[in-house]
Order: structure tokens, then C-alpha cells, then sequence
């Protein structure tokens, strides 16, 4: 089940120090974008994220996920969004759990959910989780930077970070129980802006590039890795490629990562910018609030994955222009 072809891994880039404008930062733009186009995922250097930071965080994970359901269950009725709480194992992730943070830019909330599961709290890991979620932030405003610098649409930067909002979770990717390769999570695409994650050190994640190859992401301690999101890739008219990636875990032991999740506000129109559009590329996707689209994922992730699986449906099938 792993890779099946001669590439070896996923493309690395340096972000760190940069300055925009300067000849570093347009040739680190260049080869992200050809990363953004081909592979829609990529790993990162962010030195300016020391690594104490988020290892701290993955070292109390088991604590957390080795609480009771019904415990873990209390964040659905904390979370106002959809996927927004504890996702438990189904037949889509047989091995995956998560547990998700809204708005972690707000300590009280990081808190109330932390004081909930596991009271009276723990206001160190309230603390980093905080400061790590801030921390991937400003990553992520680099990428979306160099993003729309290398499309020509500058103009619609200080839109889009305006229109975005930021989730941070945290997962578990249970050992296979058979002792043999397992997966961990099926084939699928993320329906936000983008996903920037850390992990533990052991490898499952792979991606599929835009010509069909499976690619194993091998990942160095100081890796963090991108995963566009089909929203990104609906508003750039299909100019980011947004990936199909899955989790196979192959090791004897539990693998924890962290997840920063950019996705578009309620209320927002996700549209392609004009200037993407025209004869050469038309448009592909009917605008669309990102709200209701999760809206309409979890609707038929209830209907399909209850029982059995069924193929991952993507933003197409959805929104997509007909031709």
C-alpha cells in the first residue's frame, strides 16, 4: 500500500527569515509554487517554530486521547463547527481519532475545553497550544503570500486574510491491530484552505501527485508538512492542486500529529478572483460558503460511512460547473 513509483518524497522548503521582495524569498516562492501546482502538498523548514514547542504538546496527546469516550464525546457539545469536536474511529478512519480546538487564537476557549476533558486543566499545554497555533499562523500567511504573489493577484490578499478563520487538532493514528500494514485513514482530500502539520516521528502519510503517483512522505524532525485544501483550490480556479492523501501505518507504534486548519468564514462566497478565469480556464466551481459545503460532507459522511465505505466525495460532485 505504500508508494508506487520512483519518487522519493515530497518537495522541502526553507521558509525561515525570509524577507518578501528579497531575491531569497521570490526563489523559495518559485519553487513552492511548483510545489503548490504538481504535488499540493510540501514539506516545510519554519525554524522561527522552535521544536520544543509543538513536541510538548505531542507528548501529553496520550494522556488525552487514553481518556474515556464518553469523556471525549463532552467536545461535541463544546464545538461549533462541523468536525469541529472528537471525531472517533469509523470505517473512513479505522485507526484515526481527533479532537479538535476552535478559535485556538482565544485561551479561554483552549481552556474550557482543556478544564472539560481534564479538570482542573493544564495551563501549560493550554499554553502552548495557544502559542503553537499563533506560531503556524504566521506560516501560513507566508505560503498564502508567495501564493497569490506567484498568480499576480496581490490585490486580493488582504481579502482573503480577512475572510479566514484557524482550528487546531490534535490526532491519533492508532497500531494496526493485525500486525500487518493497515489504513489508517482512506483516501480523501481536505475541504479547507489549506492544513499545516507536525508530527511524531513515524511516517504513514501519503499523497497522491497531480499525475496519478503515490508518494511517501518521508518527514525530518523539523518537518512540517502542507496539505492544500479544495477551497484554496476552487478559489485559484484549479491553479493549486489539491491532493487525495491517505494514512497507512505500517509501525508498532501510535503516531500523534498536529493539525493548524485554515478555512473560510461562515458567509463567505468562495469565489475564483476574475482575473483567473477566461478562456483558457474557465471557471470550475459555483460559488460556494465553505460552512455549508462541511455541512454537506458530514451529512453524507453520516449516510455513507455508518456502515460501509464508500468513495470519498469531492467539491465537485457539489459545486462544480457543468461543461
Amino acid at each position: 500500500m505504500g508508494s508506487d513509483n520512483s519518487l522519493n518524497n515530497l518537495p522541502e522548503i526553507d521558509l525561515s527569515g525570509l524577507e518578501r521582495g528579497t531575491l531569497e524569498w521570490d526563489y523559495a516562492k518559485s519553487k513552492l509554487w511548483k510545489a503548490v501546482e504538481h504535488y499540493g502538498c510540501f514539506r516545510v523548514v519554519f525554524r522561527k517554530i522552535p521544536k520544543e514547542l509543538p513536541d510538548a504538546i505531542l507528548s501529553e496527546l496520550r494522556e488525552l486521547f487514553d481518556l474515556p469516550l464518553e469523556t471525549k464525546l463532552l467536545n461535541n457539545d463544546i464545538s461549533e463547527l462541523a468536525y469541529g469536536g472528537y471525531v472517533g474511529i469509523s470505517p473512513f478512519g479505522p485507526l484515526y481519532e481527533s479532537i479538535g480546538f476552535d478559535d485556538p487564537f482565544k485561551m479561554e476557549k483552549i481552556e474550557k475545553l482543556i478544564s472539560t476533558l481534564l479538570p482542573p486543566g493544564k495551563p501549560d499545554f493550554c499554553k502552548n497550544v495557544h502559542n503553537f497555533s499563533k506560531q503556524m499562523s504566521e506560516l501560513e500567511i507566508i505560503i498564502i503570500t508567495m501564493i497569490v504573489e506567484s498568480l499576480g493577484i496581490e490585490k486580493y490578499l488582504d481579502e482573503h486574510l480577512n475572510s479566514v478563520f484557524y482550528s487546531f487538532r490534535v490526532q491519533k493514528y492508532g497500531v494496526p491491530k493485525t500486525g500487518q500494514t493497515e489504513i489508517g485513514l482512506n483516501s480523501h482530500k481536505d475541504q479547507d484552505v489549506m492544513t499545516i502539520l507536525y508530527q511524531t516521528q513515524v511516517d504513514a502519510l501519503e499523497v497522491e501527485t497531480k499525475d496519478g503517483q503515490w508518494v511517501d512522505a518521508k518527514l525530518s524532525p523539523d518537518n512540517f508538512v502542507v496539505v492544500i485544501g479544495e477551497s484554496l483550490h476552487a478559489w485559484t480556479n484549479g491553479r493549486a492542486y489539491s491532493p487525495n492523501h491517505r494514512v497507512t501505518m505500517k509501525a508498532n507504534t501510535v503516531r500523534y500529529t498536529t493539525g493548524l486548519f485554515t478555512a473560510f468564514k461562515q458567509g463567505y462566497l468562495v469565489k475564483a478572483p476574475e482575473e483567473l478565469v477566461d478562456e483558457e480556464h474557465p471557471l470550475l466551481y459555483k460559488p460556494f460558503d465553505h460552512y455549508e459545503y462541511l455541512k454537506l460532507i458530514q451529512r453524507d459522511a453520516m449516510e455513507n460511512y455508518g456502515t460501509t465505505l464508500k468513495p470519498y466525495v469531492p467539491l465537485t460532485a457539489y459545486y462544480g460547473v457543468d461543461v
